[in-house]
């Protein structure tokens, strides 16, 4: 067996092997990192360096926490090349020539431990040619593994391996980059381009080229090829634009010189004057002047597209683009609609979807490789055998022989079948050989949506379901829009509790969902203002602080496992939790001074008790009620799992999972280790300052209000906060007792939920998705 990997190299500090670097840093894994020393350099180090220090300023950033860049070694390949001797697995992502890579090669294997696994980032050189000339050795410790940028935000990772690579060389760095790194490994054949960007090339280029040569608005364009075809909302030319104008040249150039004379895409592929002349004015997209949209800053930022035909810019407009069914997923619908909407959307995806088709099984084995590669790799809704299941694969057949185009060999086994069906509660694709098999999760992925294929909820209602997810483990799962929390919530939390005490052993409250839960059901909240029903409003808190208590007291384990966004009362839930097992990409804050309000359902008390526990804090009752009174009063919200520990939103023996595949699965092992003689909390007490600590709060808010950082009614809002961290009446010789305090915050929520500019807030966030600065 190959050594495990506990050191990494990552040699070329641009900006995917710096973001690489940070991702393994990231996981809490040493990482050294080299590049080229600068010439005439005093610093020899300096490019590394530079990349490190650029990575801690950028926004959105490759480090989830500041820390994280202590664990990034730099240096310099001239003077600390040996130290790849103390590494397990080195990552080359220098520049694309052959010739660089071949002499970085030929020195690694003479400084390298055997077993040490050597991998390229390339995403246009084939793995065979990379290691042309080295030993054998070499070549069993060699595959390519292509990340996607950013690392830290992209999930996919395309493996290669070739003839010579030691399975276990490979296996060992698949599980680091699925449990370290938090990666979807997808396993591609030595192809161009692999999978995702052979793929997604091509569409992009048909999409360029349909709209250029049918006269397609830039603004049509892409939303056709946007939310319809369940692509991201910035359509073609909104992602090149994104991605960068000038990378597109050097893409066709990789692919129309690899790909075999016989490929699609070598009939496709073209210079586009208008992009050629975009790129020598410096028009690359959003990292130059702009792109096929661009922000005109003498016209106050006004938004501006290009034309197409004449090259010159107008104010963006809102085409009559796709209506109804067609809008909304139908792909059939669309492809079918009369005039250039369905003729542009067809040859899209008729193309595409036949290319995707074709690349079984010479880019990837099955189908759901291909799927998995598009959806992780574009942030497309579903992959194309999904798309084509949506289509009709006889549909799509039919269509490309009426067009005079190949049908794929795929298409004609599946004949009038779907690609993917569901048989026993286990989803299964078709085969090339016209069989239908079971796509088998890895060992330690639990998938909910799996759970629900072969189960029946246990309860149920409008808002949350409760699941069995087996081992006596239950999951809690938030069902309502964006997962906001309401009365039905806290209601099936309340008869959840006295049935798992009955029949289960823990509880997981887990959504598969991108997002944990966005907080309380705002909109039902105005409805509620809107009618002067403040009793229902206060009904609602109650109730809210009722049954997050009855979690925190329940006579079970209770372990939140959170993904994406935790806001407000969505944070609240986990403060309450037992324990909490996160996914790393965590977003959580209470965030309900924003909107005019203060935490309502317990969020308050679950904060100090954080803070007068943490390791570092001074001691006396006032350095706890000031630090969550800054965090609260500000409504801040973390960036990560690990930040979120720093802001005490976590505990510190909380658990954080890399891979969001894991998570549901991590947190019920998590549950189930807490069983054995679990006894519930105890009932805390508070010493608060009281007026006295009040006092230092307002002043300390004032400061910012007189810098301009906080307005006339943040201090309204952040004096009923204080009074509540503070105590009320209480002082130091006074015990406050968990359910005073809870009074204390139901108070001053209801009172602020009067208040005509909280009413306004949370109306312009209701419509605007923004804070209101009022």
């Amino acid at each position: 067996m190959t050594q495990p990997i506990q050191k990494v190299c990552v040699i070329g500090a641009g900006t995917m092997g710096a973001g690489i670097a940070a991702q393994v840093a990231n996981a809490g894994v040493p990482v050294l990192l080299l590049d080229i020393v600068p010439k005439d350099a005093t610093n020899r180090n300096a490019i590394a360096q530079g990349a490190v220090a650029k990575m801690l300023k950028t926004e959105p950033a490759p480090f989830m926490s500041k820390s994280a860049a202590k664990l990034v070694e730099t240096g310099n390949i001239e003077d600390d090349l040996e130290k790849v001797a103390d590494c397990d697995w080195i990552i080359e992502a220098v520049i694309e020539r052959l010739d660089i890579k071949q002499g970085l090669y030929e020195k690694l294997e003479a400084l390298k431990k055997p077993g040490t696994a050597v991998s390229s980032n390339t995403s246009t050189i084939p793995l065979a040619n990379l290691v042309e000339g080295r030993s054998e050795a070499f070549k069993a410790d060699f595959l390519i593994t292509h990340f996607f940028n950013p690392p830290r935000y992209m999930r996919l990772m395309e493996i290669v391996t070739g003839p010579a690579t030691a399975p276990d060389v490979a296996a060992k760095v698949e599980e680091f980059a699925d449990v370290k790194l938090g990666k979807t490994v997808v396993a591609a054949k030595d192809t161009p381009g692999f999978i995702a960007n052979r793929i997604g090339t091509l569409w992009i280029q048909l999409g360029l080229n349909a709209a250029f040569d049918m006269g397609i608005s830039v603004e049509l364009a892409d939303a056709v090829a946007g939310k319809p075809m369940g692509v991201p909302k910035t359509g073609i030319f909104g992602l090149v634009d994104l991605v960068g104008i000038d990378l597109m040249p050097h893409l066709q150039a990789s692919l129309t010189s690899t790909l075999a004379k016989d490929d699609p895409y070598q009939a496709i592929a073209r210079d586009i004057p208008l992009i050629q002349k975009m790129i020598a004015d410096g028009y690359t997209g959003r990292k130059g002047k702009g792109g096929f949209y661009r922000l005109n800053k003498e016209k106050g930022r006004q938004k501006e597209v290009i034309d197409l035909a004449s090259g010159e810019y107008h104010a963006v407009t809102c085409p009559a683009g796709p209506r109804g069914a067609a809008a909304k997923g139908n792909l059939r619908k669309l492809v079918e609609t009369k005039g250039e909407i369905g003729q542009y959307a067809w040859a899209i995806l008729g193309g595409t979807l036949a290319y995707a088709a074709s690349l079984v099984p010479e880019a990837a084995d099955d189908v759901v490789a291909i799927d998995d590669a598009m959806k992780l790799g574009y942030n497309w809704k579903q992959g194309p055998f999904e798309m084509i299941d949506v289509l009709g694969a006889a549909y799509l057949a039919k269509r490309l022989e009426e067009d005079g185009q190949p049908v794929p060999e795929i298409l004609k086994v599946a004949g009038d079948r779907s690609f993917y069906r569901v048989e026993n509660g286990v989803r299964q694709f078709l085969g090339l050989d016209g069989e239908y098999h079971d796509i088998v999760r890895p060992d330690g992925v639990l998938r909910l949506a799996d759970v629900k294929l072969a189960s029946q909820p246990i309860l149920k209602n409008a808002s949350a379901a409760l699941w069995d997810i087996g081992d006596g483990v239950v999951a809690l799962e938030f069902t309502g829009k964006m997962n906001a929390l309401d009365g039905e919530v806290m209601k099936l939390i309340t008869k959840a509790l006295p049935l798992v005490q009955e029949k289960y052993k823990a509880l997981v409250v887990y959504t598969d969902a991108d997002n944990f839960s966005a907080g309380a059901n705002l909109g039902l909240a105005m409805f509620a203002v809107n009618i002067a029903a403040y009793s229902e409003i206060e009904k609602l808190v109650a109730g809210g602080q009722m049954a997050y208590k009855g979690l925190k007291y329940a006579p079970f384990p209770v372990v939140g496992a959170p993904a994406g966004m935790a806001l407000g009362g969505g944070c609240e839930i986990l403060l309450h939790c037992d324990a909490v097992q996160a996914h790393a990409e965590l977003y959580t804050g209470l965030v309900e001074c924003g909107v005019g309000l203060v935490p309502g359902w317990g969020g308050n008390g679950e904060m100090l008790l954080r803070a007068r526990n943490a390791a570092k804090m001074p001691r006396g009752p006032m350095p706890p009620v000031a630090k969550v009174f800054e965090t609260v009063s500000t409504a801040t919200v973390s960036k990560s799992a690990a930040q979120a520990k720093e802001m005490l939103f976590l505990r510190p023996d909380d658990g954080i999972t890399m891979n969001r595949d894991r998570l549901l699965y991590d947190a019920k092992q998590k549950a189930l280790s807490l069983v054995e003689g679990y006894t519930p909390p105890e009932a805390p007490e508070f010493r608060l300052p009281g007026d006295s600590g009040r006092v230092g709060l307002s002043m300390a808010a004032e400061g910012f209000h007189k810098r301009g950082l906080a307005t006339e009614y943040d201090l309204v809002v952040s004096d009923a906060l204080a009074e509540v961290l503070t105590g009320g009446e209480a002082d130091l010789v006074d015990t406050v007792s968990e359910q005073e305090l809870l009074k204390l915050e139901r108070d001053a929520f209801m009172k602020l939920v009067r208040e005509p500019r909280s009413i306004a807030r949370v109306e312009h966030m209701l419509e605007t998705g923004k804070p209101l600065r009022n």
